[in-house]
């Protein structure tokens, strides 16, 4: 049986997958869509997800209907924790809620564009840190085993 990977997308990542068509993190986004990997997320983080769309600096960026396409796409098709972990493995509570989502949900990649507080972290409780064009690279060259 093929397995596919879990994957938790930064909140960055989602945000910018609406932003410039053809980067790294909307094709990613589209290879979820494509169901080439589990997409896993939190309440915590579609409330973050809710809260970011609706700041004015992205309106000329990102349209409405696209966030809300987004949003409930996640809450029907992606795997929603909840009742996360504590973590404090970041000075940023945003990106602590990130990495609780990817140790409840067992991702197997937490994907990022935070260079300073995630990225550095590497790996964090069987979950690798990575970014958009390497989750991509994975996702094109690796073939995940079978359970």
């Amino acid at each position: 049986m093929f397995v596919l990977p879990r994957l938790t997308l930064d909140t960055n990542i989602l945000v910018s997958s609406l932003i410039t068509e053809g980067t790294p993190p909307d094709l990613l986004y589209r290879a979820w869509k494509d169901e080439r990997f589990f997409l896993v997320t939190s309440k915590e983080q579609l409330a973050e997800l809710t809260r970011v769309f609706a700041y004015p600096k992205l309106r000329p960026y990102v349209k409405p209907i696209e966030a809300k396409e987004l949003l409930a796409g996640l809450e029907a098709h992606a795997i929603v924790v909840g009742d996360l972990p504590i973590v404090h493995y970041s000075p940023d509570p945003a990106d602590n809620l990130i990495l609780a989502t990817s140790i409840k949900g067992q991702a197997t990649f937490l994907v990022t564009g935070d260079k300073k507080d995630l990225l550095s972290l590497k790996e964090i409780d069987g979950v690798s840190i990575i970014t958009a064009r390497a989750a991509l690279e994975i996702l094109d060259t690796t073939p995940f085993g079978s359970e």
